[in-house]
């Protein structure tokens, strides 16, 4: 029989993960207290901490214009690629 994984929510382990970045208690008291094994609380940590730049990107993010300007090449690119075709199908006997 093979064990059940727990599920937990995105705002618990937000929850777990913020009390272990405060650094107040140690792992092990953290563990206890919300009943998560040490390597989970510390895997969640660090997905908060890696996390947290993101939340203060603007729209000035050079990230975000990089990608906007990606796309709006690609869109570009589409509508050039759909008029070869319209007039390939135009030209081509079938």
């Amino acid at each position: 029989m093979g064990r059940m994984r727990k599920r937990f929510s995105k705002e618990f382990k937000a929850k777990v993960a913020f009390e272990a970045l405060k650094g107040d208690r140690t792992m092990s008291e953290l563990s206890n207290e919300f009943g998560v094994h040490a390597t989970q609380i510390v895997k969640w940590k660090k997905e908060l901490a890696d996390g947290i730049p993101g939340l203060f990107a603007g729209k000035g993010d050079p990230d975000e214009k990089s990608k906007d300007k990606l796309i709006e090449e690609l869109y570009k690119r589409i509508g050039q690629i759909e008029v070869e075709n319209n007039w390939f199908k135009k030209k081509l006997p079938f």
